[in-house]
């Protein structure tokens, strides 16, 4: 297995799991133009996707996917009902165009066994997910406003990891920012900070935990070095240091291999 993170922040998220000779793609947050530009300097064969998944229906993780549907007309969109209902009404495509599933339940695109699984955030019924392939779990959850259990749980399956790590709350409470906007994000459905997310590893991390990417860091409330400081941080102190930690990014595409 292995993880390409394309695009991960506020302006466009767009994630690759690679196994069994194919691709999954979770979510579509950038131009079409620009994700096959990205894939193909991430040497991401996009002619091997098996589909595309969607976490919720937020701009910066939908705002691609009217081309995207028009130039890969092939590949099946997924979606629970309420996303896919907000997804059609936002971009140019319908919700017959989306394969809908149940969340908590188990669905097979192509070679990967997904698993959605609901989270808190201020969108319609947005969901993270577990996904199988080759032998390996991996865990993908970003956008979620609190560190719960029923998440931390999903975490404790995986070999392979993506979580969110946000804003750090002295930058954000610091940062000029509306006092609306910064009790979004604090919020309980709102986004994780770097010691909630910490929080959760520190709970939930199982030894099969391999690697970790931090991802969804705020331009300018959370800085990659203090999220990848404090995350190691807490590695540290429940001994795992073992764990292969990496930063995805806003404008770099960030691989991350299951070794």
């Amino acid at each position: 297995m292995k993880v390409v993170s394309l695009a991960s922040g506020s302006q466009g998220n767009a994630y690759c799991v690679i196994g069994g000779g194919r691709v999954l793609l979770i979510d579509c947050g950038l131009s079409c133009l620009e994700l096959r530009r990205r894939a193909a300097d991430a040497g991401v064969p996009l002619q091997d996707l098996s589909g595309v998944v969607f976490t919720h229906a937020h701009w910066d993780h939908v705002k691609g996917v009217g081309t995207f549907r028009k130039r890969f007309p092939d590949v099946p969109l997924f979606a629970n009902m309420m996303t896919a209902e907000s997804i059609a009404c936002e971009c140019d495509v319908d919700e017959a165009d989306f394969s809908m599933f149940e969340n908590g339940q188990m669905f097979e695109v192509g070679p990967f066994e997904v698993l959605p699984f609901s989270i808190p955030h201020d969108s319609s019924d947005p969901v993270g997910y577990v996904v199988k392939v080759d032998g390996e779990t991996y865990f993908h959850g970003t956008d979620i406003g609190s560190p719960l259990d029923s998440i931390g749980v999903h975490l404790a399956e995986a070999d392979v990891a993506t979580l969110e790590s946000n804003h750090d709350v002295g930058l954000l409470f610091g940062s000029g920012r509306p006092v609306s906007l910064i009790q979004r994000i604090v919020g309980p459905r709102g986004h994780l900070s770097n010691d909630q997310a910490c929080d959760l590893v520190r709970r939930f991390a199982s030894p099969r935990l391999k690697a970790l990417a931090l991802a969804h860091l705020s331009g300018h409330c959370n800085e990659p070095s203090l999220a990848e400081r404090t995350m190691l941080t807490a590695l540290s102190e429940i001994g795992r240091e073992d764990i292969a930690l990496r930063i995805f990014l806003q404008d770099s595409i960030v691989p991350m291999a299951c070794e």
